[in-house]
């Protein structure tokens, strides 16, 4: 009885959020008929890969509008994405569509999360090109188990209606390459002859060679073309090439792509640099075990030269546990300094959450025993403030989580307004430490 009762309230659900998504798409007149429609998902780096392929288009003329995790820009004017949610839901999204349309935007790049897919957010859009950025653990409790989460992922390259563009190192191209389209360019750095093989006919191959870490920045070659990035970590290079990828879709020279990327000096909360000196202070959005590793791995090979201090927690309280002890692993490896603290509760205890993260430092990974020097303040302000008072010359602070977010989200279903760069600033002023701002 219970299983029948549970099968009908999923059904329930399903039925709703695709009538929901289907009214919400009649209510503005299906606006994404009257333009293109380019759709990022994968697990990391969605956010940075809209942001490159927007600013690529618009250098080639494109009136564009971009609805990501940090903004909706359309036609040029910008406004915070407040919803603390990637994609907004089924009505929302059409709504932005139709004032792209309305404002003579010709294309729109939305980023679309699992979780969307799910409630059917992307229905009745008209997808022209579905992009695949890379695959790991994440919302694996929600979803039951990474098959899951993976296979919804797959569901928007069956909606996609003509080409797919797909990261053929990640070890999941196979699962998506296998897709039907129209068109498939694929893109990479160290994939093996092997995935070469298993390509479809219709595929084409944009790769990256001669990367080369240039301080803040990177560079590398697609063929013979060089390009620049203002963006640090190799991770930002498969960002490009996903963009170099629609400027072969779109037929945009390279040199626009290689304006545009010269042209984008950050992106907001992602290896976002918020002070320079005496000692440098990083804000980052990283929430996954890839992600935060990448940017741990980033920080100790192209930018410390002395210690790394992490500030950072384990954001969506209720979900996810099992990646606690995974990032407190991962912080222990890379981080000379860890100070964890609050970062999105929602209604469980912050306490408990910031203990499951504690459990990773006593893991004796690689036969590693030793734990690392760290404290717990759950009050996020304070933690960075200690981070700022302990911290000397050339040391790197991580501050990592939340990124550019706006809010805090905690019990009864509440918001505090927040921003790390802000908080950071205003602790760093407190304390006499020049911030960027007063140097330029």
């Amino acid at each position: 009885m219970i299983k029948k009762i549970i099968r009908k309230m999923k059904l329930f659900l399903i039925a709703y959020h695709f009538l929901y998504a289907f009214f919400g798409a009649l209510f503005y007149f299906f606006p994404s008929r009257k333009m293109k429609v380019i759709a990022v998902t994968g697990t990391n780096g969605k956010t940075t890969t809209v942001e490159l392929i927007t600013q690529t288009l618009k250098e080639a003329g494109f009136t564009v509008a971009a609805f990501s995790s940090i903004k909706f820009e359309i036609a040029g004017r910008e406004e915070p994405n407040l919803f603390k949610m990637t994609m907004p839901g089924r009505a929302t999204l059409q709504k932005l569509l139709r004032r792209a349309v309305n404002n003579g935007c010709e294309i729109a790049v939305i980023e679309v999360t699992s979780e969307g897919i799910r409630q059917h957010r992307h229905r009745f859009i008209n997808i022209d090109t579905a992009i695949f950025t890379n695959l790991s653990p994440e919302h694996i409790e929600s979803h039951g188990g990474f098959k899951n989460y993976r296979k919804e992922k797959r569901k928007l390259f069956f909606a996609a209606k003509d080409t797919h563009i797909i990261n053929i190192d990640d070890e999941n191209a196979d699962y998506f390459l296998d897709v039907p389209s129209k068109r498939k360019i694929c893109y990479g750095i160290n994939f093996s002859s092997k995935i070469l093989k298993k390509k479809k006919e219709n595929s084409e191959i944009i790769r990256a060679k001669d990367i080369k870490i240039l301080g803040k920045g990177v560079s590398f070659k697609v063929k013979e073309e060089s390009f620049y990035l203002n963006l640090s970590g190799k991770f930002n290079v498969y960002n490009a090439l996903a963009a170099l990828a629609v400027c072969k879709k779109e037929g945009v020279k390279f040199e626009k792509a290689r304006e545009a990327f010269r042209k984008v000096q950050t992106v907001p909360g992602r290896m976002e640099e918020v002070i320079s000196s005496p000692f440098c202070v990083i804000v980052d959005y990283a929430v996954t075990p890839v992600t935060l590793e990448s940017v741990y791995k980033e920080i100790r090979e192209n930018i410390s030269s002395k210690r790394v201090i992490s500030v950072f927690g384990s954001c969506g309280g209720g979900r996810d546990k099992w990646k606690r002890p995974v990032l407190g692993e991962i912080a222990k490896k890379y981080c000379d300094k860890i100070i964890l603290t609050n970062e999105d509760p929602y209604d469980e205890d912050p306490q408990e959450i910031i203990d499951d993260i504690e459990k990773g430092f006593f893991k004796n990974k690689n036969g590693s025993s030793q734990i690392p020097q760290y404290e717990k303040i759950l009050d996020r302000r304070k933690a960075i403030k200690k981070a700022l008072e302990v911290a000397e010359e050339n040391d790197v602070i991580i501050i990592t989580g939340k990124g550019s977010e706006p809010w805090m989200c905690v019990a009864g279903d509440k918001k505090i307004s927040w921003d790390d760069r802000k908080i950071i600033k205003e602790e760093a002023k407190k304390l006499g430490i020049l911030i960027n701002e007063e140097k330029t």
